[in-house]
């Protein structure tokens, strides 16, 4: 039987209202401290990530990225960083680190958020600064303090 190893390029999705305000979700799989935005791996090398940030969102929060009144736009950002310890077994050997594409996707304010109870347990919205300051991943952090940057 063949080993299904993640691929080592990923999206981090911060979802946003107007009014600066983040979606952080807490990991199902980690402390109670370990609050982030939607990230996740391409499904194949070949996946765009366009499709990898769509599927994601969706997955994570059940919020259709490309429904009316939502808005999923690529920073042109990417992140390379050491795979934490913990996660590396799902990585192929050797596989060390992991670069990260940054999108921000603005929802309404009264978006429904369905999480899927196998990877995070509980949601909040924040003003952008609290949620920074709430994020485990330094990254995600920074990304958040870009946001708005990338304003419509």
């Amino acid at each position: 039987m063949s080993r299904h190893y993640k691929i080592p390029e990923s999206v981090l999705v911060v979802i946003h209202t107007a009014a600066l305000d983040v979606l952080l979700m807490r990991r199902a799989d980690a402390s109670d401290a370990f609050w982030q935005s939607v990230t996740g791996s391409k499904r194949d090398a070949s996946e765009p990530l366009v499709d990898t940030a769509l599927r994601e969102v969706r997955e994570e929060t059940g919020i259709d990225a490309a429904a009316n009144g939502c808005s999923l736009r690529d920073w042109g950002l990417a992140n390379v960083y050491s795979i934490y310890p913990q996660w590396r077994h799902r990585y192929a050997p050797g596989v060390m680190t992991n670069t990260e594409h940054v999108f921000g996707l603005q929802v309404p304010a009264d978006a429904a958020v369905v999480l899927n109870p196998r990877e995070h347990t509980s949601y909040g919205w924040w003003p952008w600064c609290e949620a920074a300051d709430r994020c485990f991943s330094p990254s995600n952090a920074e990304a958040i303090l870009l946001l708005p940057r990338f304003l419509e």
